[in-house]
């Protein structure tokens, strides 16, 4: 065992809660400090983090925001023609996602960028048998290029992917440690929820995740887990039901 792996209790000492599972992440996660692009050290530390859980014996998917690189809706605001911003943006998602994949190949995890896209010198086209053999062979699976279609966003991916890939919840990372019912950056007295229903969620506008990804999400009844990215360890723990999150399903809402 390295020294680097006893700053925390080892992965085998902490029980997942699921098997398999889909991590979305926004592209502004992958920005650290900096107001644009990249920063490799904290593209790093999140693959860091996912390797953690990897280790744990979980199948791991995942979905990379774009909004570090370029938001399709911003520039349809800015005069550009809708379609062509989304794709534009979609583009986007796959360089965060290959330089995630290289992240965590540095640390010896064996992954795959899978496009909804077909650019096959970079990365492979979506097969969903092939994807989940992937998974079965315990490689992290980064699905890029959104749904492949316009007016679609990462998060609908996110929750599409996870149905396709039979995934048991969905986590989403964030900087904040789960749902508020107000944005606890600006007001003091945000009051956290521990669980939250899908038609609250929706009708209190609460920002967990876009309209259609939460309909999807309550469709197919695929649990959303929104916790803090920024807390180290943090996803490990989260998954074995350690940690501050909020829990997104269909029963009532606890605050």
């Amino acid at each position: 065992m390295t020294e680097a792996a006893t700053d925390a209790p080892a992965a085998d000492t902490l029980e997942p809660k699921y098997k398999r599972v889909m991590l979305k992440i926004s592209g502004e996660a992958l920005m650290g400090d900096a107001g644009y692009g990249l920063n490799p050290p904290t593209v790093a530390r999140i693959a860091r983090e996912v390797k953690s859980v990897h280790d744990m014996g979980v199948e791991i998917c995942m979905v990379i925001g774009g909004g570090n690189i370029f938001r399709g809706l911003a520039g349809s605001a800015q005069g550009m023609e809708r379609t062509t911003a989304d794709y534009m943006g979609m583009l986007a998602t796959v360089m965060n996602a290959l330089a995630m994949q290289s992240a965590l190949e540095a640390l010896g995890v064996y992954t795959r960028v899978i496009s909804a896209i077909p650019m096959d010198q970079v990365c492979e086209p979506y097969i969903r048998r092939r994807a989940v053999r992937h998974l079965e062979k315990k490689r992290v699976c980064i699905f890029a290029a959104g749904t492949g279609n316009p007016y679609f966003t990462t998060d609908t991916a996110a929750t599409l992917r996870a149905n396709e890939m039979a995934c048991e919840a969905i986590f989403k990372g964030t900087k904040v440690d789960g749902v508020y019912d107000k944005d606890p950056n600006k007001y003091p007295d945000a009051t956290r929820y521990e669980e939250v229903s899908y038609d609250e969620a929706l009708a209190k506008r609460l920002g967990v995740m876009d309209a259609s990804a939460i309909a999807l999400a309550r469709d197919n009844n695929m649990p959303i887990i929104v916790f803090s990215l920024d807390e180290p360890g943090g996803f490990r723990g989260i998954l074995s039901g350690q940690g501050t999150y909020t829990k997104v399903h269909g029963g009532k809402s606890v605050s």
